[in-house]
């Protein structure tokens, strides 16, 4: 009889330090592991090459993209068991996907003959093709203007169908604001976008600049509900469209204006208020004091900026931060996360003053839960609209994004900031439950 599941958990258990804490199937009905609880399937051998020739993140992440490898039973639990492996309360920095990096120890020479005994029972040397039209690589000086769009089209410009299956109708891709445990997605979403307008100080007349507008809920609300006039940028393609269609319905064409645009060309300020929501992750870290000093100069003095942003857990030695390759290949191309404090420190360096931040850590991870259920939910319609290897990069990065923001490997801040006056007049409620409260223009 074969024992293959029961072979190969013996050698991962000698690459991870500990025994695999899931049940495993291979490709030939072998199983072995604790009984109970999520099993990871093996469904096609060519998964083990792809872990021996590309060890880690990027292997694993092939094999998921391909459909070789699966989990059976619940994801979260999955993630959460294999996030134990390398649990390290002296590591803050530990990704979304820690047990991948842990399985790059197949690289070290020492273990060159677990190497070769995975190999052996994978049956063949010559290692498959990557599935390439899930992945992106880009070319041209790292946050260029033209490499940005290439990477901002492979996350967003998959179809506005898609997006709308998983984000419902808000259509509103970032952190919701949960107030109570029973609300909806979409009270969330709404109650966010509140939040934002009220740390604001929104009101009407006022014109309002939303950078990195997505598919246009945040102008479209503060139009709405605040009576401001506003421009929305994007450099997607798709999401113009969505925005303006969306716009165009409900009558207020005349009051927002969507351009394709990348903040470094917006000329046209001084605005009262910007936005930026969920859109500085992928300014990068040699750019972002030019995006600070940019959004300053697009102020009005007296000006508020809300900066809504991932943060990942600072390190002992910053230079030895390294992006999520299954991320960056399958996900957001050329996205950096930074901590708070050095994003407000940058903030600060151009000029702005910071008067508050809020940290929304679990709020993020109610929301890509309610986002990873949707998916689920309607999967079969999901693949149709895009494929098969799409969607199933969506659930993985959405669910391991989900215990990440829960086990505090990673974070959401927004972030209050104010360009001052030169006699140092901001403008500002003197308490913050003064702004909190704000009513809405309607």
């Amino acid at each position: 009889m074969n024992d293959t599941a029961g072979r190969l958990e013996k050698l991962v258990q000698q690459v991870l330090g500990r025994p695999l804490p899931l049940r495993l199937r291979a490709w030939d009905g072998s199983q072995a592991g604790p009984p109970q609880g999520p099993t990871l399937v093996l469904r096609d051998r060519r998964a083990l090459h792809r872990l021996i020739w590309k060890p880690g993140e990027l292997g694993l992440a092939r094999a998921w993209v391909a459909g070789e490898i699966d989990i059976e039973g619940d994801l979260y639990e999955a993630l959460d068991r294999l996030s134990g492996i390398v649990w390290d309360h002296d590591e803050p920095e530990r990704g979304r996907f820690p047990v991948l990096r842990r399985l790059a120890a197949l690289r070290d020479p020492r273990n060159l003959r677990l190497a070769a005994e995975i190999l052996a029972l994978a049956g063949s040397a010559v290692p498959p093709p990557p599935p390439p039209e899930e992945a992106a690589r880009y070319r041209g000086p790292l946050h260029s203007l033209r490499r940005d769009g290439r990477a901002i089209s492979h996350h967003y410009d998959v179809g506005n169908d898609f997006y709308s299956l998983v984000l419902g109708p808000s259509m509103v891709y970032s952190c919701a604001y949960w107030e109570c445990p029973e609300a909806t997605l979409e009270d969330a979403q709404r109650a966010k976008l509140d939040l934002v307008c009220c740390k604001l100080g929104l009101r009407p007349g006022m014109r309002l600049l939303d950078v990195g507008c997505g598919w246009g809920s945040m102008v479209l609300h503060a139009t709405e509900h605040y009576g401001v006039e506003a421009v929305g940028v994007t450099i997607s393609q798709e999401q113009a469209t969505f925005a303006r269609k969306r716009l165009a319905e409900a009558g207020l064409t005349d009051r927002v204006d969507i351009r394709i645009q990348d903040y470094r060309e917006i000329e046209d300020g001084p605005y009262d208020a910007i936005s930026s929501i969920g859109m500085a992750e992928h300014v990068g870290s040699i750019q972002f004091r030019a995006y600070a000093d940019i959004l300053h100069s697009l102020l009005k003095p007296g000006g508020r900026l809300l900066n809504h942003q991932i943060a990942r857990r600072p390190l002992k030695d910053e230079t030895a931060y390294e992006i999520d390759e299954f991320i960056d290949r399958y996900v957001f191309p050329d996205g950096e996360l930074a901590p708070v404090g050095t994003t407000t420190a940058l903030l600060e360096d151009a000029g702005f003053e910071v008067r508050d931040v809020e940290a929304l850590r679990e709020h993020y991870a109610l929301t890509l839960r309610a986002w990873v259920s949707n998916l689920e939910q309607q999967w079969s319609q999901a693949v149709r609209l895009t494929t098969a290897g799409r969607a199933r990069v969506w659930r993985l990065y959405m669910a391991a994004s989900a215990l990440a923001f829960e086990q505090n490997s990673i974070g959401v801040n927004q972030i209050l900031a104010v360009r001052t006056t030169r006699e140092g007049n901001a403008d500002m409620p003197r308490t913050r439950s003064n702004w909190l409260n704000t009513i809405s223009a309607d």
